[in-house]
């Protein structure tokens, strides 16, 4: 088992990886691959979601950060926490996931362009990995807002 066993997974560097809803046996697998930060933006969902992802991901001796973003209603705060995070992380490398890997995708695109200096090519390309396809409306519009603010500092 390894974190590249999970659903929809991207590595972006060697300091971090994206995806979906980990197993327990995946995070297992992260944490013996060097993972020290496991970051989960979904919401809890039974049956979807590891019962308590928080105690198993602490009880490997990861440090871990629950951003929980509604799906139908991603908010400007979400992200603001999302970056704070980000800008906290320790050394080492990070398990960035959410259920499906598409908040995650969505959140880390923005984030790269702002603070990482990505175009809007590179940040949709990353994006496009996991939404090509997709039709959420919400998304689109919460995307494109911060990108107007994002492309205005």
């Amino acid at each position: 088992m390894s974190t590249q066993s999970i659903y929809n997974y991207r590595l972006v560097d060697d300091q971090l990886i994206t995806g979906g809803q980990p197993t327990a046996e995946q995070l297992r697998a992260a944490a013996a691959e060097g993972v020290v930060l496991v970051i989960n933006l979904a919401t809890y969902s039974p049956g979807h979601s590891l019962e308590d992802e928080a105690g198993l991901v602490q009880s490997l001796g990861l440090a871990y950060i629950h951003i929980p973003v509604e799906w139908g209603r991603p908010r400007p705060e979400d992200f603001e926490a999302f970056e704070r995070a980000m800008a906290a992380r320790p050394a080492g490398k990070t398990l960035l996931h959410c259920a499906a890997n598409f908040r995650v995708t969505a959140f880390y695109s923005l984030y790269a362009q702002k603070h990482l200096g990505w175009s809007v090519e590179q940040a949709e390309a990353f994006r496009a990995s996991i939404w090509a396809g997709s039709d959420y409306p919400v998304w689109e519009q919460f995307i494109a807002a911060l990108r107007a603010q994002i492309a205005g500092r």
